[in-house]
């Protein structure tokens, strides 16, 4: 496992004075709050101050004084210390360590590896799949079970199929 977690993207400056807006990759953009200090392009920035409403986080930096500095950072992902994130409940996990995962039926069949996740009530992972690419709900009866210490997501065969939507 990494020792930080991508727990959002810089979308774009917020105002003058070198706030940004994050698009959160978390459960709630809420717990962006949790994090004191993240990372950006590989360097370290303390957080001032944290914002949110439910779509983004605004995140006031340290070192990032204006509009120009936090244009600088436009696109990159932000990280944190695993350390430092929330603990998630039972049956929950950062999309970090789902993202990677090689997806396999309950025969031990590969189908796939998860490319991405997108959050949502039910969060949807996008499957690379021998050259295609498609989408699959993360629902129950679907996943049967998560190991982000290998790297495999099991899944019921007959179900994913159901719900498998090729692009």
């Amino acid at each position: 496992m990494p020792d930080t977690i991508v727990i959002g993207e810089v979308l774009k400056p917020q105002g003058i004075r070198g706030e940004i807006k994050v698009k959160p990759l978390l459960d709630d953009a809420a717990e962006m709050r949790h994090f004191k200090r993240v990372y950006l392009g590989g360097k370290e920035y303390k957080v001032l101050s944290c914002r949110c409403d439910a779509q983004a986080a605004y995140l006031a930096l340290s070192g990032v004084a204006d509009r120009d500095a936090a244009e600088l950072l436009r696109g990159k992902k932000v990280e944190a210390l695993r350390a430092d994130a929330p603990a998630l409940e039972e049956g929950r996990y950062y999309i970090v360590d789902i993202v990677g995962c090689e997806v396999v039926s309950e025969r031990g069949e590969r189908i796939g590896e998860i490319t991405d996740v997108l959050p949502a009530h039910t969060d949807v992972y996008v499957l690379k799949t021998e050259g295609k690419e498609g989408m699959f709900p993360a629902a129950d009866g679907v996943i049967v079970d998560v190991d982000t210490e290998n790297k495999k997501l099991t899944v019921n065969k007959k179900r994913f199929l159901e719900v498998f939507a090729e692009q």
